[in-house]
C-alpha cells in the first residue's frame, strides 16, 4: 500500500525559494519566482511582494498562502514542477 505524499516541513530560503521536506524523506528546494512573475492573474501577482510570499503555511500536509488563496498540488511540488 503506497503512502500518501505530504509535506512535513516548509522553510523559507531566500528570494522566492522554499525548501520542502516530504513525509518520505525527500527534500526539494523550489523557486516560485518565474511562476509568480509570468502569471497575469492579480491574485497570484500580488505574491511578487516578498512580505506576502513569506507568509505561507502548512495545512494538512499542503503548502498554501492566505487560506488557500494560492496553493499547489503536493504531487507537483514533490516532482519539483510548478508551472501555469
Amino acid at each position: 500500500m503506497s503512502k500518501l505524499i505530504s509535506i512535513e516541513k516548509a522553510k523559507y530560503i531566500n528570494d522566492y525559494k522554499i525548501s520542502l521536506l516530504f513525509n518520505d524523506g525527500k527534500e526539494n528546494i523550489l523557486d516560485f519566482k518565474n511562476f509568480i512573475a509570468q502569471s497575469q492573474h492579480p491574485d497570484i501577482k500580488k505574491y511578487e511582494d516578498l512580505s506576502l510570499f513569506k507568509k505561507f503555511n502548512l495545512e494538512y500536509g499542503e503548502l498554501e498562502w492566505n487560506d488557500y488563496d494560492l496553493a499547489f498540488p503536493v504531487y507537483d511540488l514533490y516532482k519539483g514542477s510548478i508551472e501555469h
